[in-house]
């Protein structure tokens, strides 16, 4: 009777275990391509107030780096609509300015229209708006966040989040979201949870898209939402929005004020801030979500001759430690090196944002992935351990990197942080069969370079 009991219980842990097996080997070998390349987005959905832009997330290369890459296009006065994703996100503003609202569940609406604030369209239309609309209709919300142009922007894994382009000119936002974060406890699927709005049913647009970016207010039953809100059901059929026509970036047609420190007390608090801030002092209500990599006095990495390397990383912007992501943005200048290298612990998701260069990529068997120029708007990925380096253009190159690691870390190959350096001459000279000469000028020929390498006189791209 126990070998009756036992065998099945034994069969099945079998099988369980093969499973498990089998689900390793299969993302083992979502990393084992014959060649990357450069991708451009592959699906497009247009929507009143702006365009967003898909890569394929089913593409080798962004299966083995477990992201799925997007580019939101806002025209001006318009409306990214609230929405939510499983999984958390990294978003590097390309171009333009615009606010951001990021509502962490929880927290306290600690920006009220009682306090000393400054609205999009200043303080007269503020207090007007109050005259109008009287005491009883005062607003008060999570804090907004001002985002511009080189801003890095974490977003956890479902906060609802909107934003809107208040400037002049498109506001274009690239991000990636992190579908292997153990944050994400479905599927590897690009998933959007969206609170209003739904995508346009004209052009043409994928069944992926349409799956993608839903309403999820359309689904539930009216009634049952119009008690849950205590709202006619009027307003419920509105936040369910039957027409399709508007899309997930909306024209904003009533106004769009939101209360906000004026920006002279927004600086100086944001100065007094980073004055001996280690993040211990921050709650996860108050943390800081964005900063600034375009700023060549906060650069990590400079070299006069070969250009700069600003870093987000854990440190920098204590909220990714929970997000386990970062990001770097790299500004070469006409013919400059990044040194051969390899990254140790994550994959790099690289967004050309200017110029173009020469990239190469070699696997762990000798083989070329990738050896190909790169032009502004291009991306591809370097997966963990696999070597690479790149040489700019004749008009410079600028990335940036969305790193799947909070502290990222590279081994160098040249330079005087490389593995030659650490390595004793012998064992170089017979490694390559070299003369004690040769092994000298593989170890110190750089110099005092390191990431970054200066053109050699007579260089050309």
């Amino acid at each position: 009777m126990a070998t009756k009991l036992l065998l099945p219980l034994f069969l099945s842990l079998l099988v369980a275990a093969a499973m498990g097996r089998q689900q390793e080997l299969s993302q083992a070998q979502q990393c084992r391509f014959q060649q990357l390349r450069a991708s451009q987005p592959s699906q497009r959905l247009e929507s009143e107030g702006g365009i967003t832009e898909m890569w394929d997330e089913y593409e080798d290369q962004f299966q083995c780096a477990g992201v799925a890459p997007l580019r939101n296009t806002l025209r001006p006065n318009s409306l990214s609509l609230p929405n939510f994703h499983p999984a958390p996100r990294l978003v590097y503003i390309e171009q333009g300015q615009g606010l951001l609202g990021v509502n962490i569940p929880g927290c306290a609406e600690t920006f009220n229209s009682r306090q000393s604030s400054r609205s999009q369209h200043g303080r007269e239309e503020e207090q007007e708006q109050q005259q109008e609309q009287g005491q009883s209709r005062r607003d008060q919300h999570q804090k907004v966040h001002r985002v511009r142009q080189g801003d890095i922007v974490a977003i956890p894994a479902g906060a609802s989040h909107w934003c809107f382009n208040d400037g002049n000119e498109e506001l274009v936002a690239v991000s990636i979201t992190d579908l292997n974060n153990p944050a994400n406890q479905l599927d590897q699927k690009l998933r959007a949870f969206y609170l209003a709005g739904s995508p346009p049913s004209r052009g043409q647009q994928s069944q992926q898209a349409r799956e993608t970016f839903q309403n999820i207010f359309r689904a539930f039953d009216e009634e049952l939402m119009s008690e849950a809100f205590n709202v006619p059901r009027e307003v419920v059929r509105k936040m369910q929005q039957e027409d399709e026509e508007r899309g997930i970036i909306v024209n904003v047609r009533q106004g769009m004020r939101v209360i906000r420190p004026s920006e002279e007390e927004e600086e100086q608090e944001q100065r007094q801030g980073g004055q001996g801030s280690n993040g211990f002092e921050e709650t996860f209500c108050s943390t800081k979500l964005r900063t600034n990599l375009d700023n060549p006095r906060e650069a990590d990495v400079y070299s006069r001759q070969a250009g700069r390397l600003n870093i987000a990383n854990q440190h920098k912007l204590p909220i990714l430690r929970f997000l386990d992501l970062s990001a770097e943005k790299g500004n070469l200048y006409p013919n400059a090196l990044i040194t051969p290298h390899w990254s140790m612990n994550g994959h790099s998701v690289i967004y050309v944002t200017r110029g173009e260069a020469q990239v190469q990529i070699v696997s762990h068997n000798g083989q070329t992935l990738l050896n190909d120029r790169v032009s502004q708007g291009n991306m591809f990925v370097v997966p963990q351990f696999f070597a690479t380096t790149a040489k700019a253009g004749r008009n410079g190159f600028e990335y940036v990197a969305f790193k799947t690691t909070k502290s990222p870390m590279k081994s160098p190959l040249a330079g005087y942080t490389s593995v030659f350096r650490a390595m004793p001459l012998q064992v170089i000279t017979n490694s390559y069969q070299c003369s004690p000469s040769e092994a000298q000028d593989l170890k110190m020929s750089r110099g005092g370079q390191s990431l970054l390498l200066s053109p050699q006189r007579g260089s050309s791209s």
